[in-house]
């Protein structure tokens, strides 16, 4: 089961606002003519709504309209991104979006190519992703022996420097401006190679570990409302039982 932690905060932000603007605005005019308190109970309520309120209404603010983190759950965007990593989401690169509503109200730019993005996944919005866009709206993408065109432009790679971990190779990718390391695992897979055309209002998504990746060549084209923001910077990576990967911690989002 999926947990809308949006949603969640959202109503306790508005039920502890709710408690605040009644005694204020209520409750205490009522206190002028009455001899009795409130009561034990109904004390207790508004004295943590008044200390949860300012503090739930900073985080809401902030979790909706600003920075948002998310931890990586998979190995999709290696290199560039680890199991374990939590990284910041910068939420208002791609417009400014009502929470849980995420209707948007204010556009402030749209998706580069080369951008390491967060969306709700088309076949289920409760499910965030994170792959770099590849295709922006009307582009379009062919896949072919591990060998990427975009708008008939062969993108180049070169083996990367050092060359990845056994089993592994790792290619040094220009996307746009982004300069960023791809990793293949199987050299001769040639399982959805193709040729997509990106439909208006939409993004085509592809995962760094281009072998071991649900993007846009399984899940289909992701569409404008339901991008959630850019992902811009590395805050800490904890894998299992063991210490802070130090080195990781603040690092850019290439």
């Amino acid at each position: 089961m999926n947990i809308d932690l949006s949603l969640i905060l959202t109503v306790l932000t508005l039920l502890t606002g709710l408690v605040v603007a009644i005694n204020s605005f209520y409750l205490v005019r009522r206190d002028k003519y009455e001899t009795s308190g409130n009561g034990p109970v109904t004390e207790t309520i508004v004295e943590y709504s008044r200390s949860f309120f300012p503090v739930l209404l900073v985080v809401l603010v902030i979790r909706s309209f600003i920075f948002e983190p998310f931890r990586i759950p998979s190995g999709s965007m290696t290199p560039t991104l680890l199991e374990g990593d939590f990284i910041f989401v910068e939420k208002y690169s791609y417009g400014v979006k009502f929470p849980v509503s995420n209707y948007k109200f204010l556009d402030t730019g749209s998706p580069e190519r080369g951008d390491v993005a967060v969306f709700r996944l088309p076949q289920d919005p409760s499910i965030n992703y994170i792959k770099r866009v590849v295709g922006l709206p009307n582009d379009r993408i062919v896949y072919d022996h591990h060998r990427l065109y975009v708008n008939g432009k062969l993108v180049g790679t070169q083996p990367s420097d050092p060359p990845g971990q056994p089993g592994a190779l790792w290619y040094d990718e220009k996307l746009g401006d982004r300069e960023h390391t791809i990793q293949v695992t199987r050299p001769d897979n040639t399982w959805k190679d193709g040729t997509y055309v990106v439909p208006a209002g939409h993004y085509f998504m592809m995962g760094d570990n281009r072998d071991n990746s649900q993007d846009s060549r399984f899940i289909g084209f992701v569409p404008d409302e339901n991008l959630v923001g850019e992902a811009v910077r590395i805050w800490m990576h904890i894998d299992g039982w063991t210490w802070p990967t130090w080195s990781r911690i603040g690092m850019k989002i290439q």
